[in-house]
């Protein structure tokens, strides 16, 4: 895919467990929706990401880890990218783990103080893992540690028990819900975002900085 005419860019972080008998082919195949988006005809290719600055793609054989601080240029296509990685991810994971997604309006000029435009920054979180539950678990503590962030300003980290076995029942609820239903949610498939508008045309209100990892 062609840098130039690209409204966003979009920055993908995250580091995903993988089950160790992960070949690279493997990887490769499960992630040639992004390298393939980025113009590049294989993964080694494809991992550099457009900042020197950040590692890229990047497979620890040893520890058997996905590390992933990488950013392309992209149209509003890309989440279709996003989510069918994700999918494929499923396959290979051998636990839940969130991926972030940044992005970043390069049509938008900051400094431009008559403009009346707002940046269409954004940002959201997508999950993958082998299974409903292993994502759903991903989901539940990333819940408590944010509630928890907030409620210790005011709050001792001890008095909190209470507030997070809550949050805990009402993923259990939802799970047993699920299991009962056969039907399981977008957000549990690989592809959900639990922040952010959905979109690659963000909500606006203000540039966040870049990643710098």
């Amino acid at each position: 895919m062609a840098a130039h005419n690209t409204p966003f860019e979009i920055h993908v972080h995250g580091d995903v467990p993988l089950r160790e008998d992960v070949t690279f082919a493997q990887l490769q195949d499960a992630l040639k929706p992004l390298w393939s988006y980025a113009g590049a005809k294989s993964l080694a290719k494809g991992a550099v990401s457009a900042y020197e600055e950040e590692p890229g793609i990047r497979m620890d054989e040893k520890e058997h880890v996905l590390h992933m601080c990488w950013t392309v240029a992209a149209n509003e296509d890309f989440r279709n990218n996003l989510e069918e990685m994700c999918m494929n991810l499923n396959e290979l994971a051998a636990g839940g783990a969130s991926i972030e997604i940044s992005i970043y309006d390069t049509e938008f000029d900051e400094d431009d103080e008559d403009s009346e435009e707002e940046s269409r920054d954004d940002f959201l979180m997508l999950f993958v893992g082998p299974t409903p539950g292993d994502i759903m678990q991903v989901q539940r503590d990333m819940l408590i540690d944010d509630v928890c962030a907030v409620m210790e300003r005011h709050f001792d980290k001890s008095d909190l028990g209470g507030i997070t076995a809550e949050i805990g029942k009402l993923f259990t609820t939802r799970f047993n819900a699920m299991i009962d239903s056969l039907t399981i949610p977008r957000s549990l498939r690989g592809g959900g975002g639990a922040s952010g508008s959905g979109g690659l045309g963000g909500h606006g209100g203000g540039r966040k900085p870049r990643h710098l990892h």
